[in-house]
């Protein structure tokens, strides 16, 4: 009876997430069943107090049964103002309504969905095929990885880091763009700064989840980061100026 129950189980374990895509795109086009007041609670303390978000996962795999969300709010609010930011530079920088157009869409494509979803589908993979722990038994249940929740830790990763390389930087760009030494190095301290906390908060989305083992795994960019930056730094490359020239010369 034991592993004929436990069978039971590990087959409903993996039928959910693929039952929950097709309504969490649903949602996608029902404003109205999207948690927005929550979405922004989440997004403030991912910057203030992250612990306390994956605290709330905890809470959210005992009451849904699955560690990934079921509302697509905080993705389709991170669009809506990634859209709007990079909108405000073409308006600054840009001269012409068709490449700002060009612009707004490579952004939304390449520098959140695409690499959104190549990052979340490694991390997947990566947990699923090394990270877990083994099981002590043939009558535990066997979890996995959710491919929903790895986009959900690159999305929770990804706030911060737009508000620091879009938002903030929108406001010194004048500065960073500038000439000198100072804004090389204030340039190269903002993107490490923001590296690494994307990277910090991929751990913490990781470690979060009782049957990984070895999640500092997801820590070790911060240390490359932290060698390359001095290297930029003296060899003068200033990457504000870099991928603003890339996109509005």
């Amino acid at each position: 009876m034991l592993p004929t129950s436990s069978k039971g189980r590990t087959a409903d374990n993996h039928v959910r997430p693929n039952q929950a895509l097709p309504q969490y795109l649903r949602r996608i086009v029902k404003w109205q069943q999207m948690d927005i007041e929550y979405t922004f609670w989440q997004m403030l303390h991912l910057c203030t107090s992250p612990k306390v978000v994956y605290q709330h996962t905890k809470y959210h795999k005992q009451t849904k049964n699955q560690w990934a969300r079921d509302d697509p709010a905080f993705v389709v609010i991170c669009i809506l103002l990634l859209a709007v930011s990079t909108l405000a530079y073409c308006a600054a920088y840009d001269h012409s309504v068709g490449h700002a157009v060009f612009v707004v869409i490579s952004v939304l494509l390449l520098h959140f969905l695409i690499a959104g979803a190549v990052l979340a589908t490694c991390c997947w993979f990566l947990t699923n095929t090394y990270l877990r722990e083994e099981a002590p038994n043939s009558h535990v249940v066997e979890q996995r990885v959710e491919l929903l929740y790895a986009f959900d830790v690159h999305c929770n990763s990804f706030f911060p880091m737009f508000a620091v390389l879009y938002v903030i930087h929108y406001f010194l760009s004048p500065l960073l763009v500038a000439h000198g030494f100072f804004p090389v190095l204030l340039s190269n301290l903002l993107c490490m700064m923001a590296a690494s906390y994307y990277h910090y908060l991929n751990f913490l989305g990781y470690d979060v989840l009782p049957f990984l083992e070895r999640t500092t795994f997801f820590l070790y960019p911060i240390g490359i980061v932290i060698i390359l930056s001095p290297i930029l730094i003296l060899s003068g490359f200033n990457p504000s100026r870099y991928f603003m020239n890339m996109y509005f010369s």
